[in-house]
C-alpha cells in the first residue's frame, strides 16, 4: 500500500504555482483593466477626478470621506483679503443695464470693500438691450476676509433651461443630447453650469423628458425644469411637484435656503441631510442654486466654503429657496455667454479660480448639468 510522503511532485508544484500566478494576475489585472476604462471613458474629467470616482465606486467611499474630512476641514481660509487675482473683472455699464439691474447686494459692515465687490456686471442682453444675466461677487463671512463667492442672476423668462444627462451621471444610455450642449443652441447661450452631488452619494433622484433615472423623493431640494424651459428650485412634494408641465428634475439633498434665510442645522448635518458626516465643515468649493422672491435664478459658488458659508452667501444674494449643488474642486463650474466683438459665442468664468475650462460643456462631459439658452437673443 501507497503511504503519502507529504512532499509534492514537480508536476503538482507547477500546477500550484501556475494557480497561484493566475489568482495574483486576476487580482491585479481585473482592477488594472478597469482603471483604465475609467481613465479613458467619454468625458472631459480630469484624471485626478476620474481616480476618485474609480476608488469610490469599488469600495473607496468611506476612505475618500475619510481623506477629505482630515483634509478640508484643516485647511481654514486665511483671515486676511483674498488674492487680487481672484477677483472677477467688470465691464463698463450701461443706462439700460444700471437701470434693470437685480437688488443691491450686501457688503460686511465695518470692511473696506474691494475692486467690483457687490457691483452688478452685465452680460447677454435679449433683442431689446435688456440684460439677460449679471454677475458679481460677494463675501460671505468676517471671519474669513479671503473667502470670495461668485454670484450670478439670471432674469426669469428670459431664457429657456436645459438639463443635460452625462456619460457616467445619472448613468445609463440613451439620454437625449451628447452629454454636451447642443451645436444648435450655442450661439444662443447665456449660461453653463454644474449640477448636483452624484445620485449614489443623495437620497433623491433624476427625471429627464419621461425617463426617471432614480426615483424622486419628497422632501428633496429640488431643481425642476417645466416646458417651456421655465427652471425654479423648491422642497419637492411642497414647493414643486410633478405634474404634465414638468420635464426635468434633479434633486441633491435637503434644502439649505428657505424663507431667504440659511436653514437650522447646517452646521451639525442631522441625519446626513447635506451629505457624509463633517462634509458640511469642509472648507472647499461649494456650488449652489436657488430662486428670489420673484422667479429669478440665482448660481452662487466659492472656494474655501464650508456649507453655512455657501448657505450664507446665497441668503445674501437674495435667494428665497435654495439647494446645494455639487462640490470640491472641478466640480463647481460657470461660464456666462456672449458673443464676442467678432459675433461668435464666448464664455467667461464666474470666478477665475475655477479650475475647469469655461468650454467645459461645449464636448461630453461625464456629470449632467445645465445650461441656458436665450429666448430672444440680442
Amino acid at each position: 500500500m501507497a503511504v503519502y510522503s507529504g512532499s509534492r511532485t514537480p508536476a503538482r508544484r507547477r500546477r500550484i504555482a501556475l494557480i497561484s500566478l493566475l489568482v495574483v494576475a486576476a487580482l491585479v489585472i481585473g482592477p488594472t483593466i478597469s482603471y483604465a476604462r475609467a481613465l479613458t471613458a467619454p468625458g472631459s474629467a480630469p484624471v485626478g477626478q476620474r481616480t476618485v470616482d474609480w476608488v469610490r465606486g469599488h469600495h473607496g467611499n468611506g476612505l475618500i470621506n475619510a481623506i477629505e474630512n482630515w483634509y478640508y476641514t484643516r485647511h481654514q481660509p486665511p483671515a486676511g483679503p483674498p488674492d487680487p487675482a481672484i477677483l472677477p473683472k467688470t465691464g463698463p455699464e450701461t443706462a439700460t443695464a444700471v437701470a434693470a439691474a437685480p437688488p443691491a447686494l450686501p457688503t460686511l459692515a465695518g470692511v473696506a470693500t474691494l475692486p467690483g465687490e457687490a457691483v452688478w456686471d452685465p452680460g447677454r442682453t435679449d433683442s431689446s438691450g435688456r440684460p439677460l444675466i449679471y454677475t458679481s461677487y460677494l463675501r460671505p463671512d468676517a471671519a474669513h476676509l479671503s473667502v470670495v463667492a461668485g454670484v450670478a442672476w439670471m432674469r426669469a423668462g428670459g431664457s429657456v433651461a436645459h438639463l443635460v444627462a452625462g456619460t457616467a451621471q445619472p448613468g445609463g444610455s440613451g439620454w437625449p443630447g451628447n452629454a454636451s450642449v447642443a451645436a444648435t443652441d450655442v450661439p444662443d447661450l447665456v449660461a453653463t453650469f454644474n449640477s448636483g452631488f452624484k445620485l449614489q452619494d443623495i437620497r433623491g433622484g433624476f427625471y429627464l423628458n419621461g425617463r426617471t433615472a432614480r426615483p424622486l423623493v419628497d422632501g428633496q431640494a429640488s431643481m425642476v425644469i417645466d416646458r417651456r424651459g421655465g427652471i425654479t428650485v423648491g422642497a419637492w412634494g411642497s414647493d414643486v411637484r410633478m405634474n404634465g408641465n414638468v420635464v426635468a428634475v434633479r434633486q441633491s439633498l435637503d434644502m439649505i435656503v428657505e424663507s431667504g434665510r440659511p436653514v437650522a442645522g447646517l452646521a451639525t448635518n442631522p441625519s446626513g441631510r447635506w451629505g457624509s458626516a463633517h462634509n458640511q465643515l469642509q472648507y472647499t468649493w461649494r456650488s449652489g442654486l436657488g430662486v428670489d422672491v420673484h422667479g429669478n435664478l440665482i448660481y452662487v459658488a466659492g472656494d474655501h466654503m464650508n456649507l453655512a458659508m455657501l448657505a450664507t452667501a446665497m441668503a445674501d444674494a437674495g435667494v428665497r429657496r435654495g439647494m446645494q449643488l455639487d462640490i470640491h474642486s472641478g466640480m463647481a463650474s460657470f461660464a456666462s455667454w456672449r458673443p464676442d466683438t467678432a459675433g461668435a459665442p464666448a464664455p467667461t468664468k464666474l470666478l477665475p479660480a475655477m479650475p475647469r475650462s469655461a468650454h467645459r460643456y461645449l464636448v461630453p462631459d461625464q456629470r449632467d448639468f445645465v445650461y441656458l439658452s436665450a429666448r430672444d437673443a440680442g
